[in-house]
């Protein structure tokens, strides 16, 4: 199957149509389904803030009843502050409105002497009847109705609470007091008085309010975030919003309480127990407390989630139906290409002189046509010039092979020829060299004057031949190491040599005074005895006494100096000197080989040459300090192999 779309053009222009129109569709209907998901939200927060409002004014009413109850009694109290008047007072506002669940009137220690300390009126719904007692005595200044009214000087809704008291008349619902200071005329705090509303009864009046989802809720917070109302029970009074709230996977639910609990008013994305829910909270007027409607994302979003399946099958049948279109449109128009195809295969297979013939039509595939037909009367026409040329190019690219065959054989002979000739000349000149120390020795030792030449001469003429032999044996090696095949043969072979960086200096040093009588070299080192680096001790000894030597040759001798330094990576070989130094105009040709800054000068110009690439063949450099003025310093940097 994939064979054959591969090789059917209507079927990869369909799919190439179809490709170029799956984005645009897909992106389409990806933007009105991501659209809608928008307007679905906002729909929902509208929804919610507006049933939020409508709940927060029937509990605004209900508490505005219980507040009016209160107030509109309070005159006759404070007219007339007696026993008798406040258990009147208390039964007449618990009897006058059905949602006040109780009314207590307590006095301040001391105002009725002849009750003693304690004296409270307290009025309770039984059912259809009130119930009016004076209270037995208990410590009712503590409690946080009392207390909380009495610190403010203001009337106030305090937190919810069991009204419990053992010996006295209590209610068993749990029950919420609206709190009021109690003054005589001459403004002389005497009491308070509590009115009482029942939690039930206002969980009631709450969730009578219709819901905008199936599993919408309401949920009431105290200003501390304790649940007052809530669905699951379990968390009334005994959890917080903050109870077992992990600051990690519940962060939006914690933000969500320290809102509630500031007083503030929003709508808000929350993470719940139950799940993703759109949370629209507002604080009660004249309260602590704060009023929230959660609404979970799976009721919002459920529409929008059965409109996701029909989408899809949208997509499918849309892309379905485009790409049958495409496939027979696209047949429809190529099928002369067919036949195109056909005489351009014959053609291919080697059947040049089979023409293609020409057509009337003007439309684009006609036009091509005519132009694979002309292109063939032009193939045959060149294809004779073109093996011609093919033939010359092949023949002279048989001479160029072997022109390069002779230049490379020409080269090999030329590096055997340095390398036999070196070899050849380095005998005799060892055999010289031990000779003349032979000869120099004999001569320290003679006590019998018989010698026939003058001791004096004797040892300048021995001196002179071990000398020139040396020098010569320098040479020698010179043209050995710029042979290509000696170099990497030697060098390669023992570049891991454990070398004494010391060591190399001094004998590099000992070499040098040993050609240059009256030389002082001053040795300067950073280094331990024992510190040691890999590499060839070889061509390390043979790069330094080369820096030496010139150092010796070109300048005072008097001046020279050694100096071994260590960096991050690298170990640092420093020779400088005080001479006439290297002209700015050398400074592009000294480590050129063969190259003399004067051409009567001593030597055959691969001592600096040799030394670079010596030091870049060791993983280092030799670099030439351009700013030094005094004479001439180079550095050689070798690895230190760490």
């Amino acid at each position: 199957m994939v064979s054959k779309i591969r090789r059917s053009l209507p079927a990869k222009l369909s799919i190439s149509i179809l490709l170029l129109a799956v984005p645009i569709f897909v992106l389409s209907l990806g933007v009105m389904f991501l659209q809608s998901r928008y307007f679905i939200r906002q729909e929902a927060t509208a929804r919610a803030n507006s049933m939020l409002l409508s709940t927060m004014q029937r509990v605004r009413t209900y508490l505005n009843t219980i507040e009016t109850a209160t107030n509109s009694n309070l005159w006759l109290v404070e007219e007339d502050f007696s026993p008798e008047k406040l258990l009147s007072v208390s039964s007449r506002i618990v009897w006058m409105n059905r949602h006040v669940n109780g009314c207590s009137i307590t006095a301040e220690p001391g105002v009725f002497p002849q009750f003693g300390r304690y004296f409270s009126a307290y009025s309770v719904r039984k059912g259809d009847s009130v119930k009016t007692v004076r209270e037995a005595e208990y410590e009712y200044f503590d409690k946080v109705w009392y207390k909380t009214a009495r610190e403010l000087g203001s009337a106030c809704w305090v937190e919810p609470y069991d009204d419990y008291n053992e010996g006295t008349l209590y209610t068993t619902e749990l029950i919420a007091s609206y709190c009021k200071p109690l003054h005589t005329k001459d403004g002389r705090f005497v009491g308070i008085i509590s009115t009482d509303l029942s939690l039930r009864n206002l969980a009631s009046a709450i969730n009578s309010a219709s819901h905008p989802y199936p599993h919408a809720y309401f949920m009431l917070l105290g200003g501390n975030g304790d649940y007052i109302i809530h669905p699951d029970t379990t968390r009334l009074f005994k959890k917080s919003i903050f109870t077992d709230a992990d600051p990690q996977s519940d962060a939006g639910l914690i933000v969500l309480g320290h809102e509630m609990t500031a007083g503030n008013k929003g709508c808000m994305r929350v993470k719940m127990p139950e799940g993703k829910c759109l949370v629209s909270y507002c604080p009660l007027t004249g309260t602590n407390w704060s009023l929230a409607l959660v609404c979970p994302e799976s009721d919002i979003l459920w529409n929008y989630h059965q409109l996701a399946y029909l989408i899809v099958l949208l997509i499918i049948t849309g892309l379905l139906i485009i790409l049958l279109l495409c496939r027979r449109a696209v047949a429809h128009t190529i099928h002369p290409l067919s036949q195109l195809l056909l005489q351009s295969e014959h053609i291919a297979s080697g059947h040049y002189d089979l023409l293609i013939p020409h057509t009337h039509r003007e439309d684009v595939i006609g036009r091509l046509q005519n132009s694979f037909a002309a292109m063939q009367e032009s193939l045959n026409f060149h294809l004779g010039s073109i093996r011609y040329t093919t033939e010359v190019a092949q023949q002279r690219n048989d001479e160029l092979v072997q022109a390069n065959l002779k230049a490379e054989e020409a080269v090999k002979q030329k590096t055997l020829f340095i390398q036999n000739v070196t070899h050849q000349i380095r005998t005799p000149l060892n055999i010289l060299t031990g000779f003349s120390q032979v000869m120099y020795d004999c001569l320290s030792q003679q006590n019998d004057g018989t010698s026939i030449l003058p001791a004096e001469e004797l040892a300048n003429i021995t001196e002179t031949m071990k000398h020139n032999a040396t020098t010569l044996t320098r040479l020698v090696m010179m043209l050995f190491d710029c042979s290509d095949i000696g170099l990497s043969e030697e060098l390669n072979s023992h570049k891991h040599e454990s070398v004494s960086c010391n060591e190399v200096g001094r004998e590099a040093i000992e070499y040098t005074m040993s050609h240059f009588p009256n030389l002082n070299i001053l040795f300067e080192t950073e280094l331990a005895d024992d510190f040691c680096i890999p590499s060839s001790q070889l061509y390390l000894m043979r790069s330094l006494r080369e820096l030496l030597y010139n150092a010796a040759k070109y300048s005072d001798g008097q001046h020279i100096k050694l100096l071994i330094t260590h960096t991050d990576s690298f170990v640092r070989f420093i020779v400088e000197d005080k001479g006439p130094g290297i002209s700015e105009d050398y400074y592009d040709l000294m480590y050129k080989p063969f190259t003399k800054v004067n051409d009567l000068s001593e030597g055959l110009g691969l001592g600096l040459p040799l030394t670079k690439r010596h030091a870049i063949s060791l993983g280092g450099d030799l670099i030439y300090d351009r700013d030094y003025r005094d004479g001439c310093r180079f550095t050689l940097e070798v690895p230190d192999g760490k």
